[in-house]
Parts: C-alpha cells; sequence; structure tokens
C-alpha cells in the first residue's frame, strides 16, 4: 500500500456520499508498499479501506479483483469485502482514478515470522488456492510473469549497476536461464502472488485474514509457494531458514499436496519469483514519483535471495523431500 494520489476532503466527502457508510470522521494516508494509493478511513459506520488503482493496474482488471474477494469469502477465506454504493457498483471514480472501498480487517501483520506463523501461511494458503479453484467468472494472465520480466529489465538495465555491481549482467544471465525453461503444465488456478507478511493478519497469534488482492491472477499455483518462500523464510541477513521453509511446505501439503513435477520445479520457480520482484523493486527504486508518499523496498533484498536460489541444488534445500521427486 502507498499514496500517489492526494484527495482533498471535499473530494473524499463527495464520494463517500453515494455510499451508505455514514459521514466522515477521519481518514490518512497508508505509506507501505509501492503500488495503489491507500486510506484508512473512519465513518460514522467504522473502519474501511479506501484504495486508488494505479501504476501496474489495468482498469478492466477491476471485476477480476473484486469477484473473487467475494468468491473467496463465500467460501471462508476471512478477506476485505468491497463495500458497493447505493447503485450497486463495487467501483468508482475519485480524484480522476478508480477507486474503490473494502471492509477493514481486524489483525496485525508480523515483521519476523516465525516458523509457527510460516505453518499458519502454508495452510491459508492452500486455503485459498482450493477455494479460488471454482472462480471461473473472471480469468485474469499473470502480467508480471515470465513475457513481463525482459520489458521490466529494459526499464532499469541502464542504471541497474547504480544499485549494485554487476547486477544488470546478472538479471540478464538469470533472464537467459528461465525464460527458455520456465516450467509448464503444472497445476494452475487462481494465486495471490503478492502474499507478503505485510498482506497476512494475525489475531491472538491465529491467522485472521488476508489482504491486498490486486496481483492475484491465473497462474501456477505452485509459483505461489515459491513467492512465499521468498517472502517469509529468509533472514534479515540474507539467509533462507529451511526450518521455516519446511513448515510452511508441510502445513500447505496437508491441505493440497503437491505433486511430483510441482517440487522438481520449485528451484526454477523460486528463482523467478525473486526475479520478479527484483526487477520490479528495481524499477519502483529507480523511479519514485517526487512528492509520493511512498517507501520503495530496497531490490538488493531479492538480489540476496536470488543469489541463494541460482545456488540450490537440491529441492531439500528448501526444507521438501517426496517420493517421486528427482531431487
Amino acid at each position: 500500500m502507498a499514496v500517489y494520489t492526494d484527495v482533498s476532503p471535499e473530494e473524499l466527502e463527495a464520494f463517500l456520499a453515494t455510499y451508505e457508510i455514514g459521514r466522515l470522521r477521519a481518514f490518512k494516508g497508508i505509506a507501505e508498499g509501492v503500488e495503489n494509493s491507500n486510506y484508512l478511513l473512519q465513518t460514522e459506520a467504522g473502519s474501511f479501506i479506501l484504495t486508488l488503482y494505479e501504476k501496474r493496474v489495468n482498469p478492466a482488471d477491476l471485476p477480476f479483483f473484486i469477484g473473487l474477494m467475494e468468491h473467496l469469502a463465500s467460501r471462508g477465506i476471512d478477506c476485505p469485502q468491497p463495500v458497493k454504493n447505493r447503485a450497486g457498483a463495487a467501483l468508482g471514480t475519485l480524484a480522476g482514478r478508480p477507486a474503490a472501498i473494502a471492509t477493514f480487517l481486524i489483525g496485525t501483520s508480523v515483521r519476523r515470522p516465525s516458523a509457527g506463523h510460516c505453518a499458519a501461511l502454508g495452510t491459508a494458503l492452500a486455503g485459498l488456492h482450493k477455494a479460488g479453484a471454482d472462480f471461473t467468472a473472471f480469468h485474469r494472465a499473470n502480467a508480471l510473469s515470465v513475457p513481463g520480466w525482459r520489458p521490466l529489465f529494459e526499464q532499469a538495465e541502464a542504471r541497474a549497476d547504480t544499485v549494485a555491481p554487476g547486477l544488470a549482467a546478472l538479471i540478464a544471465d538469470e533472464l537467459a536461464t528461465l525464460e527458455p525453461n520456465w516450467p509448464t503444465g503444472l497445476p494452475a488456478g487462481v494465486i495471490h502472488a503478492d502474499l507478503f507478511p505485510d498482506n497476512v493478519f494475525f489475531t491472538d497469534g491465529r491467522l485472521s485474514g488476508l489482504i491486498d488482492f490486486y496481483f492475484a491472477c491465473n497462474d501456477l499455483l505452485a509459483y505461489d509457494i515459491a513467492i512465499c518462500l521468498n517472502a517469509w523464510c529468509f533472514e534479515p541477513d540474507g539467509a533462507y531458514n529451511q526450518t521455516k521453509g519446511r513448515a510452511l511446505l508441510a502445513a500447505y501439503q496437508a491441505e493440497r499436496p503437491l505433486e511430483p513435477a510441482e517440487i522438481d520445479a520449485l528451484t526454477l520457480l523460486c528463482r523467478g519469483a525473486a526475479l520478479r520482484f527484483l526487477l520490479t523493486r528495481l524499477v519502483d527504486w529507480l523511479n519514485v514519483p517526487p512528492g509520493a508518499l511512498v517507501r520503495p523496498h530496497d531490490p538488493k533484498d531479492y538480489l540476496r535471495r536470488l543469489r541463494f536460489h541460482r545456488a540450490v541444488r537440491s529441492v531439500r534445500d528448501y526444507g521438501i523431500a517426496l517420493a517421486g521427486s528427482a531431487a
């Protein structure tokens, strides 16, 4: 979450007048994240999240996101619910941007996940994948999968080495490996694609909700696991915590066992997930809009993760072993 577009109180009050959530009491920008503009709203009816969609979000994709959150909630997944206005629409326009209001989830995210948190995440991720299996009303391709990586690199290539020496050559080498070898034919469906610790809430030690579905798409289910291993199982010094990885993977498999081919592909999927976030963070790091209320993530964190994956020789290094795997 972040704030790129300023909203005046007058604009916001006029927008809220089309809803049945009472008058505005307070609102403030949310600085975390790097994609959309987000505000915490306090109205007479309670707390809500206002999102203005920009940057990488295609307005044509918004019905997918809205429909998915409604579908997942109907299947028992705790996630924000779009609030519809008096006309029955979940989407509107505010400050020249597509905008939506969603319910506010109670809970807090964890900065230093434990193995227990990772296990809870694994269970929730498998539950999300199963709940999304019959979401067929909309389909959204992953715009930030393999075909999107080279265009991102081209945006940052000329200045990449100012972030880390040799970074441009390393990314070029990684693209040359992943583009022709990216796994195909694995189980696919709806994935979250951005399930970082700040998008998962806990209450009294229990996982209480998942938020920020604006990268959700249809893609390989195991790729979502790879994203989570990258996001949850590395320590601040860049070391991979195999105990956390084992907890996440075991909990996921207790709900949805992985096929041998998915496990065999895990190293490439983890490399691809690390490269995807390295590239988007690199582009954002080099192109922060003037005056934006945003804290871009340091791309070097994902450079360290990518280097780890490039050195992996067995999926057992992630904390997993399965009969029938080629590892």
